[in-house]
């Protein structure tokens, strides 16, 4: 939690953070922030989780496959793996990323959309094996 007073925008992004990425994630982001990063993690949790990821007229599977695909389009390895790992949480199936990503191939590039699968293949191969 912030050292300053929560608001409304931030408590509903926490929760949707968490709904979202798990517990134990948020719970990992918040022990390891520092002065330095607790702005930036207060702008995140109030703009994209508490504003973007909170709003009505996407559900988070909806947005978990938008996101995944932009995220792919820019080459954002680390934050397409985690988010694949939250799709245990949106509800985005492996077809949706399959389909995400030919649109990423057609729209970003092929380059940009074959390593992401790449990213995407390890990532779900490795939450098969993590205990549930």
């Amino acid at each position: 939690m912030p050292t300053h007073t929560a608001s409304d925008r931030y408590i509903q992004g926490m929760a949707t953070r968490r709904a979202v990425l798990g517990d134990r994630h948020v719970d990992k982001a918040e022990q390891t922030k520092t002065a330095f990063d607790e702005p930036f993690q207060e702008l995140i949790t109030e703009a994209a989780w508490g504003h973007v990821w909170s709003r009505p007229d996407f559900t988070l599977r909806e947005r978990s496959i938008v996101t995944i695909a932009l995220l792919a389009a820019l080459g954002q390895d680390e934050e397409v793996a985690m988010h694949v790992r939250a799709t245990a949480n949106t509800g985005a199936t492996p077809d949706d990323l399959r389909e995400a990503m030919l649109h990423v191939a057609i729209y970003a590039g092929v380059p940009a959309a074959n390593h992401a699968i790449k990213i995407i293949k390890t990532t779900l191969a490795d939450m098969k094996e993590e205990p549930t």
